[in-house]
C-alpha cells in the first residue's frame, strides 16, 4: 500500500526557515522533502502537511490532530510543544500530560508514529531557565515514544546543529541547511534511501568578544523584543495563513505545480 504521509505541528513542520517562494505560505521545509523522497521510491505516495507557525500546543490538537485522523494516513509525524516552552509561565507537567493525550490519539489510528526532541538550543546565558524547561520536555517525548511505540528523531543529540549556519539570525528555527539535515535523519529514521546532498558547512570560525557582544545585542533588539511584543499583543507570525497541504496531494506529480495551482 503506497505512503499516505500526514505532518503536523508548529513552524518547525511548517517549514520556517526554508524560504521558497514557489511552496505554499512561502517555505519549503524538511516534511516537503521527506513526502518527495517517498514518492521517488514509490510514486502513488500522498502528502499532507497542517502545520502552522506560531501554534501552541492546543492549538496543533484542536485544528491538526483530528483533521489528520480523518486523513487516515500510514504516516504521521508530530511536533508540537515548542512555543510553550517560550511562553513566560506554563504549567509544564499539564503540557505534557496534553502532549502525551494527543499522541495516543494519534498512534490509535495504527499509522507509523514520528515523534521528534527539540534541539538544546543555547539562546542566551539570560534565558537558561528555558534550556531547563526543553531538556524536561525532551525527557518526556522519549519516554512517550517508548510507551506508544513510537519512532523518534532525536533533534537533541544532533551535533550537526552546533553549527550557526543550521539556524537562522532567529536562533530559533532552522535554516534550510538544517531542513536539508533533518529531513535525512527522518529518511534515515524510516529506513528510506534518498538522494538528498547535505553540504559540508566548513569550520565554525572564531568570533571576538566584541563580535559576540554586538551578536547578543543585534538578537535581543531583532527578535527577542519584538517577539515578546506580538506574544504581549496577542499576534503571533503567520495570524492570517493556512495549512500549506490541507489536502493530500502526489509529490510526484510536482509540489511547485500543486503550489501554482492552489
Amino acid at each position: 500500500m503506497a505512503e499516505r504521509f500526514v505532518a503536523i505541528g508548529d513552524s518547525f513542520t511548517e517549514g520556517v526557515g526554508d524560504w521558497d517562494e514557489r511552496y505554499p505560505n512561502g517555505v519549503r521545509g524538511w516534511a516537503d522533502r521527506v513526502a518527495k523522497q517517498l514518492s521517488k521510491a514509490d510514486p502513488a505516495t500522498e502528502y499532507a502537511n497542517l502545520a502552522l507557525r506560531s501554534r501552541v500546543l492546543d492549538d496543533v490538537v484542536e485544528h491538526q490532530v483530528d483533521a489528520a485522523v480523518a486523513l487516515d494516513p500510514t504516516l504521521v509525524t508530530f511536533f508540537a510543544g515548542g512555543n510553550d516552552i517560550l511562553q513566560i509561565r506554563i504549567d509544564l507537567d499539564d503540557v505534557l500530560a496534553r502532549y502525551e493525550k494527543a499522541v495516543a490519539r494519534l498512534s490509535a489510528t495504527g499509522a507509523r508514529l514520528v515523534l521528534f526532541t527539540s534541539y538544546d538550543l543555547r539562546l542566551s546565558p539570560l534565558l537558561e531557565p528555558l534550556r531547563i524547561r526543553n531538556n524536561q520536555f525532551n525527557r518526556r517525548v522519549r519516554e512517550v515514544a517508548l510507551a506508544h511505540d513510537a519512532l523518534l528523531v532525536d533533534h537533541w543529540a544532533m551535533r550537526a546543529y552546533s553549527h550557526p549556519r543550521m539556524w537562522e539570525p532567529d536562533r530559533l528555527h532552522m535554516s534550510r541547511h538544517g531542513h536539508r539535515y533533518l529531513a535525512a535523519a527522518v529518511l534515515r529514521t524510516l529506513q528510506v534511501d534518498h538522494t538528498i546532498t547535505l553540504r559540508d558547512l566548513g569550520t565554525i570560525p572564531p568570533r571576538t568578544w566584541r563580535e559576540a557582544a554586538t551578536d547578543e545585542i543585534d538578537w535581543w533588539q531583532g527578535w527577542v523584543l519584538p517577539m515578546l511584543v506580538r506574544r504581549w499583543r496577542r499576534t503571533p507570525i503567520g495570524a492570517g495563513l493556512t495549512p500549506k497541504w490541507p489536502d493530500l496531494i502526489r509529490p510526484d506529480s510536482g509540489m511547485k505545480r500543486a503550489a501554482a495551482g492552489k
